[in-house]
């Protein structure tokens, strides 16, 4: 479980964080939404250290990391697994090679050792047979799923995902997105998922927080979105057709039930 409470982050007069608390739960996909320039990547940034808020408390089960040293927070890191917006594979490296590399990194296991953890990692993530390729022979969707082994190669208690389903056909990111959550739930992991993919939300959001000009504008669930009468919300979700459509059902429904 991740805890952040009252959080504040500005970058010279601008204020882009805003006193800012909730939790993110273990064994659940905990979603990040909000428009572009809302606040929601500096908000992850926070969460894992590249940024520092000037005050608040991040609190990965009672630990602050805010007061960490160095040493500390390399540790913790140790505890985390990154799935990054364009996968950032390393050109250089086999598939094999790049799901070892924070084995390489933060363990002094032996070299087969190492190999055995990312082959079944691979194998987890449905790529058994594809660690002798290179990254250039890889789709959009085996990318994904080897940043994905990647990042759980170190069996992380948190996993935070950045815009997983970026540059991803419908049919391969609802894929990426069941993924991720058979391994919160398998693993029973802490996530924490940035996007704006509102199929993503309404997918697999069991805990979803709603960021707007760097406030915590809402949080709920994905059903709790379709009943929601918070207007920000609503006209960041249900800004396409689609979405409108699905709300006006549930309005109906609801009145003739």
């Amino acid at each position: 479980m991740i805890r952040v409470k009252d959080i504040y982050k500005s970058f010279d007069d601008k204020v882009v964080l805003k006193d800012i608390s909730t939790v993110f739960d273990k064994g659940k996909t905990n979603l990040i939404i909000g428009r572009s320039g809302s606040g929601k990547t500096v908000l992850m940034k926070s969460l894992i250290g590249l940024l520092r808020p000037e005050s608040g408390e991040i609190l990965y089960d009672n630990r602050n990391l805010m007061t960490m040293n160095k040493n500390e927070l390399k540790s913790l890191r140790r505890e985390m697994g990154m799935l990054f917006q364009g996968s950032a594979l390393f050109d250089s490296m086999t598939v094999l090679e790049n799901v070892m590399f924070p084995l390489t990194m933060f363990t002094r296991d032996s070299k087969k050792d190492r190999e055995k953890r990312a082959k079944f990692c691979l194998e987890r993530v449905n790529l058994k047979d594809a660690g002798n390729l290179n990254t250039g022979e890889l789709s959009g969707g085996m990318m994904k799923r080897t940043a994905i082994a990647r990042a759980i190669a170190l069996n992380p208690d948190y996993l935070f995902c950045d815009e997983p389903n970026s540059g991803l056909d419908p049919k391969t990111s609802l894929l990426i997105d069941d993924l991720i959550h058979d391994i919160t739930k398998e693993y029973n992991i802490t996530t924490v998922i940035n996007t704006h993919d509102m199929n993503s939300v309404m997918n697999i959001g069991e805990k979803i927080i709603f960021i707007y000009e760097g406030e915590k504008a809402w949080e709920g669930t994905k059903d709790e979105i379709m009943t929601s009468t918070n207007k920000k919300l609503n006209d960041f979700v249900f800004a396409s057709d689609l979405f409108k459509k699905v709300k006006e059902a549930e309005i109906l429904l609801n009145e003739e039930g």
